[in-house]
């Protein structure tokens, strides 16, 4: 069944034979929809300007946080790898001379570097209170490159154990500017953190 066609609407137009204000409004808008499709030279630029004021002020908080998290792996890292040497000590093999005898050698920091790790020779006749002094507390000598707080004692009495931090170098002394970043372990695994924070 078939719906028969619908009369069209005849034109409506004014007594004096101009078209109605409808259809004018329609033509008129048909007319300006063109202007309504593109954006003007003012509005990209505040558009633009409103992006680059948003990304100024994300963009540093983001980097902050990026570096926050790359600290906390790296703390974890020199956890869990201090985990592995003592487990490697207490099987009677003593402390291991590189990572790689803790199957460690190839783990990376955050930024790409390798950990490093400093064995110190044991020394019977030194003695050693875990702060560099002699006194009895067990401990090596510590050789060259060993890692010092700011009045230049060392900070490990075994070993040390660190990454050498965003920046990639590093000195022995925790007071040297490339040393700040640097993530360490000090008080023999009793603080790991940043050097600028020890």
């Amino acid at each position: 069944m078939t719906q028969p066609d619908r009369p069209s609407s005849p034109k409506r137009t004014s007594p004096t034979g101009r078209p109605s204000f409808a259809e004018r409004y329609l033509a008129a808008r048909r007319k300006t929809t063109w202007r309504r499709i593109g954006w003007t030279l003012i509005e990209m630029l505040m558009a633009i300007s409103i992006m680059g004021m948003i990304s100024a002020i994300a963009f540093p908080s983001l980097q902050t946080s990026v570096y926050q998290a790359r600290v906390a792996r790296a703390i974890t890292e020199i956890s869990r790898l201090q985990v592995d040497v003592t487990a490697f000590e207490t099987d009677g093999n003593g402390l291991p001379e590189t990572l790689a005898d803790v199957d460690r050698a190839t783990l990376l920091d955050p930024w790409g570097n390798p950990y490093q790790y400093l064995n110190f020779p044991l020394d019977a006749a030194s003695g050693g209170d875990g702060k560099g002094k002699g006194g009895g507390g067990g401990g090596g000598s510590h050789p060259p490159g060993a890692r010092k707080d700011r009045f230049l004692v060392p900070i490990n009495s075994f070993y040390d154990l660190y990454s050498m931090g965003q920046d990639g170098k590093t000195a022995p002394a925790l007071t040297a500017a490339v040393s700040k970043d640097d993530i360490v372990r000090a008080n023999d695994g009793g603080f790991i953190g940043l050097g600028a924070k020890y």
